[in-house]
């Protein structure tokens, strides 16, 4: 019994670790605002737990559909081949239907709680990932991160659909702030991780145009996420807590950003790569306290 507990709880693990779970959270944190925007206050928890549940498993399905299709890639590189297809912990055919059974379910528990709007938003995130990110953009184009990025900023828009049967001013904002946070968050990663990239033949940007264009980059990039920050508050959606928050942050990511390209080392990449999440995750938690707690 012991064991058939332990192969049980293996087989799990194998099937969570396809759906990318240290990305989860993130993609959940960064619909929950929109829900707290809403023109009627905060839905019930039943409607906003179901509706993040939707949510989730739309994320779950594209990033497993992502791991099926970048298996053989993934075996290339350092940080990616310990993942369950690479590794062999899990046939190719058994992940390719574990996403589109979570696809699935994502769009009829959206469809069924959230309204055909939602459902659609949800579906659109996944074809978007699976097909124009994954299959078009990340093997052709260094521009991937940039155009790609769209889909790991669809939370907030299904989350307003949801919520409110279509996408507004709430859900346009926050989708913004992630869109535009996703190239230099994600191009840190490319810098300390080049050669990575190279082994596996995606053409990322230090690889494309070198590393020092790529850094001036990410520093325009901070700079121009100000104004995107700061919309959530000229369109009156949030106050002065958010505010507060969103100016300190900023001022934190630019100044990573004028460090790394000052410095031009790995561990300055790595910095800014741990600033950038740091950054996100405090404007988001802001917006929540303040629209929780009704500042």
């Amino acid at each position: 019994m012991e064991g058939l507990a332990s192969s049980a709880l293996a087989t799990f693990r194998t099937y969570a670790d396809l759906t990318k779970p240290r990305l989860l959270p993130m993609v959940l944190f960064t619909g929950i605002p929109v829900f707290g925007m809403a023109a009627g206050g905060w839905p019930s928890l039943a409607f906003l737990s179901l509706a993040m549940l939707g949510i989730a498993l739309a994320a779950a399905s594209a990033n497993t559909l992502n791991a099926y299709l970048e298996r053989d890639l993934d075996a290339l590189m350092e940080r990616t081949r310990e993942r369950p297809l690479p590794a062999g912990r899990i046939s190719p055919r058994a992940a390719l239907a574990f996403g589109l059974v979570l696809a699935g379910a994502s769009t009829a528990l959206l469809g069924v709680t959230a309204g055909r709007a939602a459902a659609g938003l949800g579906v659109a995130s996944i074809l978007f990932y699976v097909f124009v990110y994954t299959i078009w953009l990340k093997p052709r184009s260094p521009w991937n991160a940039v155009i790609g990025g769209a889909a790991g900023a669809a939370a907030p828009l299904i989350a307003d659909a949801a919520v409110n049967g279509s996408v507004g001013p709430a859900g346009l904002a926050l989708f913004a702030i992630v869109f535009f946070w996703q190239p230099p968050h994600v191009w840190a990663i490319a810098l300390y991780r080049k050669a990575d990239y190279e082994a596996a033949s995606i053409p990322m940007l230090p690889s494309v145009i070198g590393d020092q264009p790529t850094r001036w980059r990410m520093l325009w990039y901070t700079i121009g996420l100000i104004p995107v920050t700061l919309a959530p508050v000229a369109l009156g959606l949030l106050g002065n807590v958010y505010l507060a928050v969103a100016l300190g942050m900023n001022v934190w990511f630019v100044a990573a950003a004028i460090q790394l390209l000052r410095q031009r080392t790995d561990d300055a990449a790595r910095r800014m790569f741990r600033v950038s999440l740091a950054y996100l995750f405090s404007l988001f938690l802001a917006m929540n306290v303040e629209l929780i707690a009704g500042f």
